[in-house]
């Protein structure tokens, strides 16, 4: 544990679980999506779903939608700012197997009909854990830079994505690999110690079989 631990991060408040984790769930959605969403299609679980309202998750999960950080004071505005950006939004309970009760789940769709599905858990402090992508297994916490690649499961794709880094020097510290079924979609998220260079997401989006990279710096 460390002092951010305890004193918790710069924020909007009123509860780093419920507004400044949801906000960084939102952020990385958006981030996935890669566009200005028109649709967003929010469930929530557990506490989330319960207390929404009096601390602000809806606000701070189209707040994070919309792009903003934790600590933007427009936060407490998002709800009128995404009308006025056009943003659809639908808030619902649900009930998700085996998830954290801090939980949410947003699919976003842009302008062009493409879609993305984020199941993200707010654990506390601020910090987040990010369970599902498109319905696939992943553990991505924003607190390194991370490249997150859906692609072919194909042979050599993975050789591939990993070569293109290490010929850069990158220093991978975690990797996780999940895919739909054998020979369809897969995800692979890729956390690294320090930056990454600006192109280095471009470069690996263009290798075969991959069909989109998204970088996250650290939140």
């Amino acid at each position: 544990m460390n002092v951010f631990d305890i004193v918790g991060p710069v924020m909007i408040g009123p509860s780093s679980s419920h507004t400044a984790g949801a906000a960084r769930i939102g952020l990385i959605a958006r981030a996935l999506l890669g566009a200005p969403a028109v649709t967003a299609d929010i469930r929530l679980h557990g506490s989330f779903a319960k207390t929404y309202r009096g601390h602000g998750t809806d606000k701070a999960l189209v707040a994070g939608i919309l792009g903003m950080k934790p600590d933007d004071a427009r936060l407490r505005d998002s709800l009128t700012l995404a009308q006025k950006a056009g943003l659809a939004i639908t808030i619902m309970p649900a009930v998700l197997e085996n998830a954290h009760p801090n939980t949410a789940l947003i699919t976003l769709m842009d302008a062009q009909g493409h879609t993305v599905s984020v199941q993200g858990a707010s654990v506390g402090g601020g910090n987040i854990l990010v369970t599902r992508v498109n319905g696939m297994a992943v553990e991505i916490t924003g607190q390194y830079t991370t490249l997150i690649v859906l692609h072919h499961d194909a042979p050599g794709t993975i050789a591939a994505v990993t070569e293109e880094m290490s010929r850069r020097g990158v220093n991978i510290c975690n990797f996780r690999l999940s895919r739909a079924q054998k020979g369809g979609t897969a995800v692979m998220t890729i956390e690294v110690d320090g930056a990454l260079e600006p192109d280095v997401n471009s470069c690996v989006e263009k290798l075969p079989n991959v069909l989109s990279s998204t970088m996250l710096a650290p939140m």
